[in-house]
């Protein structure tokens, strides 16, 4: 693991004649607007909020127009912070939320609110389809109900008139390419999302997009994410006073975004990302698929490169929870656990609060706790809690393991890493090193900036997207690692034998 590099991005590297390059992420709740210099180092960082709308249970919906008035309201802000920086901009690239069904007429304008990834109301669609065409064949991939084919499968039965206006089917980040550029086109590792991208091959499916009831033509182009897919309109480089054309790039769905702005983009690389929910990220050389364990296998955003995700819905959302339940903020729940670890709990959590994606695909899944007795004080719940997160890990890992990839250390990012005794624990149940980065924002807003600086320069991937510095390595603690994979055994055999009560 490198020790660190020069493309960090650390804070103003001083001002300058460099060209400049602009990253947008388009996130569920916010826009950031991240503006890097030649040397990647961060010139300003700005977000502007935005609502999601909710009008039946289970369901997830957003304006897609109010991420076109958060993004300029966010690259305002950096034009007041930075104009003179922002004047030298050369390229823009994008990030966003993945799966999202963003439905276009006509006159290029969004027929419906767009249906977003957490929205679950086309289960029932998904198991139509699959009956339909071989999408775990072709897409290599389940067809989850966050997905994007099975909303249009939906909408289709259930909003008929607005399925037949439809002129082309956008992602979200695609669908501000439409407004930055006037073009139609998407990139390879959000289309992986959609449930319609032949994922070896790194194209549309026509027999996935048919299965649908589309065509080709309701599909944008494809590029790849350092790829040039269009120019900035001159009405916007009016506005943000920029000359020239400004190349905006292909982009990346929001993981492979971040991985990009983490560096994990060489084969074998990955990083584990402990937010609300939790990733398991690897680069690959190759497709590597394995639906059995519900896997996610995409299109990196880096040409020729693939990745593998194991997603697990509750991580630090199940402390999160602890903290609520018991009126105790997180940060001292896991304070008491800090110091030398000395061995699993008596008793596993099951962090199934929100159903579970990787290994089990099982949206009705339930938490548990096992093995509670008149011992059980607030300290052990919260070591309960942090191993039954470390824990679904460790199934993540196995079955990307079971996809041919060996992770033998990963980084970590996201608020988790800020707790010692989680990544410890982590650590010791995955026993694998877990590298700390240096504080910094390595989200997929600096991932689209490094993806903006390719496309408008050319540069190598392998160079741009260097990995953090390292200010400390986690290792197993050898001592426990046989006991935490014994307790893990255990935490496997909870699912199977509790499954009808969990559904119930």
């Amino acid at each position: 693991m490198p020790e660190g590099t020069q493309n960090s991005p650390k804070k103003e590297a001083g001002a300058g004649v460099a060209p400049t390059y602009l990253g947008l992420d388009i996130g569920t709740s916010a826009v950031k607007a991240v503006l890097i210099a030649a040397d990647q180092s961060i010139l300003a960082s700005e977000t502007a909020p935005m609502e999601v709308s909710r009008p039946q249970p289970g369901w997830s919906e957003q304006d897609p127009d109010s991420w076109i008035t958060a993004t300029r309201q966010a690259v305002a802000k950096v034009k007041a912070a930075r104009p003179e920086a922002l004047s030298r901009l050369l390229g823009i690239g994008l990030s966003g939320h993945m799966h999202g069904a963003t439905l276009i007429g006509s006159d290029h304008k969004p027929l419906r609110p767009c249906i977003l990834w957490n929205d679950g109301r086309s289960a029932q669609e998904c198991v139509e389809l699959e009956a339909k065409a071989d999408f775990r064949g072709i897409a290599g991939n389940i067809v989850m109900a966050g997905f994007t084919a099975p909303k249009l499968a939906w909408v289709a039965k259930h909003e008929p008139k607005i399925f037949e206006a439809i002129y082309k089917v956008l992602l979200p980040k695609d669908y501000v390419r439409l407004w930055l550029t006037g073009e139609f086109a998407s990139e390879m590792s959000d289309a992986s999302g959609t449930a319609w991208l032949d994922v070896a091959k790194r194209d549309w499916s026509p027999e996935l997009v048919e299965a649908t009831g589309l065509t080709m033509d309701h599909m944008p182009r494809l590029v790849e994410g350092s790829e040039n897919s269009g120019h900035l309109r001159q009405e916007l480089r009016d506005e943000w006073g920029l000359n020239g054309p400004i190349v905006v790039a292909g982009g990346g769905g929001d993981n492979a975004a971040s991985a990009c702005g983490l560096g994990t983009v060489v084969p074998g690389s990955a990083f584990v990302s402990l937010g609300t929910s939790g990733v398991v990220f690897v680069s690959n050389d190759r497709f590597s698929p394995n639906t059995e364990g519900a896997v996610h296998a995409f299109c990196h955003a880096i040409p020729d490169t693939w990745h593998q995700m194991g997603v697990i819905l509750s991580a630090m959302d199940s402390l999160t929870w602890l903290s609520l339940t018991t009126g105790t903020p997180a940060p001292d729940l896991t304070a008491a656990l800090e110091g030398p670890l000395s061995g699993p709990a008596r008793g596993l959590f099951l962090p199934y609060l929100s159903g579970e994606r990787t290994p089990h695909n099982d949206a009705s899944a339930r938490g548990a706790f096992i093995g509670l007795d008149h011992s059980t004080d607030k300290k052990v719940l919260t070591q309960m809690v942090l191993e039954g997160i470390a824990f679904a890990f460790c199934d993540s890992l196995r079955v990307l393991s079971d996809a041919g990839s060996r992770v033998d250390s990963a980084l970590v990012a996201g608020g988790g890493a800020r707790s010692k005794a989680l990544l410890s624990i982590l650590a010791t149940a995955l026993n694998i090193e877990l590298h700390v980065p240096e504080a910094g924002d390595f989200g997929g807003g600096f991932g689209a900036a490094r993806l903006g600086l390719m496309a408008a320069t050319g540069a190598d991937p392998a160079q741009v997207c260097s990995q953090p510095r390292i200010v400390e390595t986690i290792s197993p603690d050898a001592r426990l690692t046989a006991a935490y994979q014994d307790k893990y055994q255990s935490y496997r055999a909870l699912y199977p034998a509790l499954k009808p009560l969990l559904n119930a």
